[in-house]
């Protein structure tokens, strides 16, 4: 019978707000939010020594981009 696998705490990497440009990097592979990514996942990994040998760690990256003010000049509420 094979032996259950282990299931760890998944390790969240917030990254705050990123503009579309590296958010477009990030999906491919590339850029500097890869690399902030890969510290995080090389961090955790050192600090869990031993108990983490043999384990593969997964992130789970949280990222936002600020939406665009939408311009409401005229009709009903003017915003100037």
């Amino acid at each position: 019978m094979a032996q259950p696998a282990e299931v760890t705490q998944p390790i969240v990497v917030d990254l705050g707000k990123a503009k579309k440009k590296r958010i477009r990097q990030l999906k491919r592979g590339q850029g500097p939010l890869v690399l902030e990514v890969q510290d995080v996942i090389n961090e955790v990994s050192a600090s869990l020594g031993e108990e983490g040998s043999g384990k593969q760690l997964v992130p789970v990256v949280v990222l936002y981009r600020k939406k665009q003010r939408k311009d409401y000049r005229g009709g009903l509420f003017p915003f100037f």
